[in-house]
C-alpha cells in the first residue's frame, strides 16, 4: 500500500494564508494518496468563536476559513487531497455551508463535506455533565461554553464514506493527521503502536511551521534559512505509523533532527504517557533519524490504551481585560515614564489593580504586582513605551483606566505621545475529564 503523506496548511487561527499553497503543490507532485489539514483551534479560540456565534447565528467558525481554502480548494478537489481542519470551530455547519458557497462561486463541483461533531458541550445536557464534575468550581451565571476533545475516528470514518472535505470543531490536535492515516491504512481502535506513531506524527505538524524551523530559529545559535518563506511541514505516514518529516518542496526553513525533537516534546507532560483521545502514546524509546536534507525519520513510538475519559474545557466570563500605551522618547524618558506611571497609580489606582509594563526596559516577565519594575534602578534609557493595564468586572471601570492614559497626553509629564487604547472580554477556563461513552462524536456528510 501507498505511503500517505500529510501537509500541514496551517498551525493557529490567523496563521498565514499563503503557505498551504506550497504544501499542495508539493503534495501533488509527489503523487499518491494524500490529505492537508489546517488546524485553527487554541484553548481560548474556541470560545471566542463561541461568543461570535451567539452575537451572529452565521459566524463561529474560523474567520480567515475562506481565504485558506481558495487558493487550494480547486487543486486539492482535482487531485484527490483531502482537506481535514477543524476550522468549524463553534460552527461546523455554518463552515460546511460557507465551502460550499466557495467551492459555487469558483465553478467547482459541489464538495462532499463531512461534519464531525459532539464536542459542543454547551447545551443543557453537556452542561450538566461539566457541572457534575466540577461542582463548586462550576459558575452558572457566567457560564459561556464547554467543549470536550474529540479524536480521529470520526474524521476517519467521514473520509472512508466519500467526504472530500471534513469540517470538525474541537477534535484534539494530533486527530486530525491521524484520521486520514486511519482512513488510509484501515487501523481499528487496538493497532496502538501504529496510533501512536500517527499521533505523533500529528503532533510534529499541528503547529505549522514550528517542526519546520519557525520557532527553532535563533540567529547565530540556530540558524534557519530562508525564514521570510518558512515551508509548512509535511508528514508522510507508513502502515506501522511511523513517519518521514519533511516541508514544502522550494521553501525557507528547515527540518533537521533538533527541530523534530524540539517539537516532539513541545507541550508534552509526560513522555511515556502523551495522553490523546485516541492513544496513549510513549516516546521514551522513540528514535530519531536524519534521513536527509530536511527529511527525518520518527519512529519506535509505543501505544498504550486510549484513556477512558475526554478532557473538556468550560470557559466563563472573566469580566474586562483594559491596557493602554504611551511612549517617551529622548532624554531623561525612562524617568518621565516612571513619573506616568506614578501619576496613575495615584489618580485611578485605589481603584483597580495596576500592571505597568516599560517596554524597552521590563516588560516580558511575571510581574502582575510590579515588583521587580519598582526594584529596579531607574536607568536613562531614551526609548520607552508605558503599559498600563487592568482587569475589572465593570467595563465602565476600564473605559476609565482607559481615559487616564489618554489625558497623559497634555496632562503630563511631558513628552508622551502615540497613545494605543483597547478593551477586550476575559475568559477563565475549567477543565475536567468526562466518561468518553456519555461523549459520542459523531459524522454527517452534508
Amino acid at each position: 500500500m501507498q505511503t500517505l503523506a500529510v501537509g500541514c496548511g496551517a498551525g493557529f487561527s490567523g496563521d498565514r494564508c499563503d503557505a498551504a499553497p506550497p504544501v499542495v503543490r508539493t503534495l501533488i507532485e509527489r503523487g499518491g494518496p494524500a490529505a492537508l489539514i489546517f488546524e485553527n483551534l487554541a484553548e481560548r479560540t474556541l470560545a471566542h468563536q463561541q461568543l461570535a456565534r451567539r452575537a451572529d447565528a452565521s459566524r463561529g467558525y474560523e474567520p480567515l476559513l475562506l481565504d485558506y481554502l481558495r487558493p487550494v480548494l480547486a487543486d486539492c478537489l482535482r487531485h484527490g487531497i483531502a482537506i481535514v481542519g477543524n476550522f468549524g470551530a463553534a460552527n461546523p455547519q455554518g463552515a460546511a455551508r460557507a465551502i460550499r458557497a466557495l467551492a459555487a462561486e469558483m465553478g467547482l463541483p459541489a464538495p462532499r463535506i463531512g461534519i464531525v461533531e459532539g464536542d459542543d458541550l454547551s447545551d443543557p445536557r453537556g452542561r450538566a455533565l461539566v457541572r457534575e464534575q466540577l461542582g463548586q468550581d462550576f459558575d452558572e451565571a457566567r457560564f459561556v461554553c464547554a467543549n470536550a476533545y474529540q479524536g480521529a475516528f470520526e474524521i476517519a470514518q467521514a473520509l472512508r464514506a466519500g467526504a472530500q472535505v471534513v469540517v470538525t470543531g474541537r477534535v484534539a490536535d494530533p486527530s486530525l493527521v491521524l484520521g486520514p492515516a486511519i482512513a488510509h491504512y484501515g487501523w481499528s481502535t487496538t493497532d496502538w503502536d501504529a496510533l501512536a506513531g500517527a499521533t505523533m506524527a500529528g503532533h510534529l505538524l499541528e503547529c505549522g511551521a514550528q517542526v519546520s524551523g519557525g520557532y527553532f530559529a535563533d540567529p547565530g545559535y540556530k540558524d534557519v534559512p530562508g525564514l521570510e518563506d518558512v515551508g509548512f511541514p509535511i508528514a508522510e505516514i507508513a502502515a506501522d505509523g511511523s513517519c518521514i518529516i519533511t516541508k514544502a518542496a522550494g521553501t525557507g526553513g528547515l527540518v533537521d533532527c533538533r527541530t523534530v525533537k524540539e517539537q516532539l516534546l513541545y507541550e508534552v507532560h509526560d513522555p511515556a504517557a502523551y495522553l490523546t483521545p485516541d492513544v496513549v502514546a510513549d516516546i521514551t524509546e522513540a528514535t530519531v533519524t536524519p534521513l536527509g536534507p530536511d527529511r527525518v525519520r520518527l519512529s519506535g513510538v509505543r501505544g498504550h490504551p486510549r484513556p477512558p475519559t475526554l478532557k473538556a474545557l468550560a470557559y466563563f466570563d472573566g469580566g474586562w481585560l483594559g491596557e493602554a500605551e504611551i511612549s517617551y522618547a529622548g532624554p531623561h524618558a525612562e524617568a518621565r515614564a516612571r513619573l506616568a506611571m506614578d501619576v496613575m497609580q495615584r489618580r485611578v489606582g485605589a481603584r483597580m489593580p495596576l500592571r505597568f509594563d516599560l517596554i524597552g526596559v521590563l516588560s516580558i516577565l511575571g510581574d502582575d504586582d510590579n515588583r521587580q519594575l519598582q526594584a529596579l534602578p531607574a536607568g536613562d534609557s531614551r526609548d520607552v513605551r508605558l503599559r498600563v493595564a487592568t482587569r475589572h468586572e465593570d467595563m465602565r471601570e476600564i473605559d476609565l483606566l482607559l481615559r487616564e492614559v489618554t489625558a497623559l497626553w497634555t496632562g503630563g509629564p511631558g513628552g508622551g505621545g502615540g497613545v494605543r487604547t483597547a478593551k477586550r472580554q476575559r475568559l477563565s477556563n475549567r477543565a475536567c475529564f468526562i466518561a468518553r461513552e456519555q461523549l459520542p462524536a459523531r459524522y454527517t456528510l452534508a
